[in-house]
């Protein structure tokens, strides 16, 4: 439904990613900056943030698995349907 950081902590990005499954390669698509989520991923290898309008070919093929919010999924409906 949506992502919530408290705080700086990539240990509590890893935890998620790893409870759903997505703990390689994946593409987390946010609906908006969000300056907590993208820095607690900054250091995980193999994982990638980026906007709903900021999409490219290369992170999507890249990419094992998608996080995608259900704003996101939205907005992406809108840009791209």
């Amino acid at each position: 439904d949506q992502i919530k950081a408290e705080g700086y902590k990539t240990r509590v990005m890893v935890n998620m990613l790893n409870a759903i499954g997505a703990d390689k390669k994946a593409l987390i698509i946010l609906p908006e900056v969000n300056a907590q989520i993208i820095k607690s991923c900054a250091n995980i290898p193999g994982v990638v943030t980026a906007q709903y309008n900021n999409l490219n070919v290369y992170d999507i093929l890249n990419a094992n698995k998608f996080v995608v919010t259900a704003a996101a999924v939205k907005m992406l409906e809108e840009v791209y349907a």
